[in-house]
């Protein structure tokens, strides 16, 4: 889910030693576009999930140095690093537990049940497994993680609220009046 394709999934390979050495985590990558227009956009955040414009800029200039030395793309290309925002996209085991409690929709690579989508609240996961409670269903479904093509949180006041109170611890700790002695 990181990446989608063949080519996805090898610049993965060499670009999350050099995200991982300066202190972030890809959550995803996508080479898009034909031979005329490409883009290599990144999303990626700091192990405690912050991404600022100023993270931006550290982890692009870190990718742009290692893409100019190993050239892995043919022809011209767009690099974007982003944050993945307030709705992002769930891409690791991790980010299910992290968002637990949250609405989130899920594409699936297979049916199961019937169906392919889904759409409810996270709980979690069990070994290896997202736990999903949806809405009108007694029992958990738990879906095995190696299933998931797609998955992304629900837009939502409680997303929103989360967001918001994150900015603002941030900006606190940022604050350099915050840490003077009294």
């Amino acid at each position: 889910m990181r990446g989608k394709t063949a080519e996805d999934l090898r610049l993965l390979e060499l670009l999350d030693p050099v995200a991982e050495a300066a202190g972030y985590e890809i959550v995803r990558l996508r080479l898009m576009g034909g031979a005329e227009q490409r883009r290599l956009q990144i999303m990626a955040e700091t192990p405690e999930g912050v991404m600022n414009v100023e993270d931006c800029a550290v982890l692009s200039r870190a990718i742009s140095e290692i893409m100019d030395a190993a050239d892995p793309i043919t022809g011209e290309y767009v690099l974007e690093v982003s944050s993945p925002g307030i709705d992002r996209p769930l891409t690791r085991l991790k980010d299910f537990d992290v968002y637990e409690g949250h609405e989130a929709k899920l594409e699936l690579d297979r049916m199961a049940e019937g169906r392919k989508r889904f759409r409810g609240v996270l709980a979690g996961t069990d070994e290896g497994q997202v736990c999903l409670d949806l809405e009108g269903e007694e029992e958990t479904v738990l879906v095995p993680f190696d299933w998931i093509a797609e998955a992304k949180l629900v837009l939502s006041d409680e997303l929103m609220k989360r967001g918001a109170e994150q900015r603002a611890q941030r900006l606190a700790s940022d604050d350099p009046a915050s840490h003077q002695e009294d």
